[in-house]
């Protein structure tokens, strides 16, 4: 029997291409004694980086979910003053009750709109009522709702240099009411 890379491979073309590869093969499945386990030495050096990153994003979409949570609480609080720019105790509860109060629902809020301490509202307004659009500048109401995301990650704080993040969303609108005569 011919030795494979001898005479018969000069003669057919492809062959010798095949016969490497199945030594390439024949080789890859014989591994050597300090090769073994190579794998699981792989996995167990990757695998906290790749949970780290997976967190790290799971908190990044949290974090974005609360903000957008303030941005709507700030929407709907300048919604309600456009009409009634002079309530603003109204104004402020409207904000912060734009979450459903249904414990056993299947949403969840990060974040409590309700605690004063956490959720910072501040109202302003430009313009007086009734002046419509003068001197440039429109009568307006701004709602500014503010919150500190607490990172859920760990070591967060040697990333990004804070546990927190400062959320602010601002909405402005038209003061429309009340009718001016």
């Amino acid at each position: 029997m011919a030795r494979p890379g001898a005479r018969i491979t000069r003669s057919i073309p492809g062959i010798k291409f095949l016969l490497i590869v199945m030594s390439i093969k024949t080789m890859k499945n014989k591994t050597l004694k300090h090769e073994r386990g190579q794998s699981l030495v792989e996995l167990a050096i990757s695998f906290p980086v790749m949970l780290l990153l997976l967190l790290g994003t799971i908190d990044f979409g949290m974090a974005l979910y609360a903000f957008v949570i303030i941005r709507d609480a700030a929407q709907e609080g300048a919604l309600y003053g456009s009409f009634n720019p002079n309530n603003r105790v109204e104004i402020e509860s409207r904000a912060r009750n734009i979450a459903p109060n249904d414990s056993d629902a299947l949403y969840f809020f990060p974040v409590e709109l309700n605690n004063k301490d956490i959720v910072q509202i501040e109202i302003g307004t430009s313009g007086e009522n009734c002046q419509g659009f003068a001197a440039n500048k429109l009568n307006s109401i701004t709602v500014s709702v503010s919150y500190d995301y607490t990172m859920l990650m760990p070591f967060a704080e040697q990333v990004i240099g804070s546990k927190t993040i400062p959320l602010t969303a601002t909405a402005t609108n038209a003061i429309l009411q009340p009718a001016c005569p």
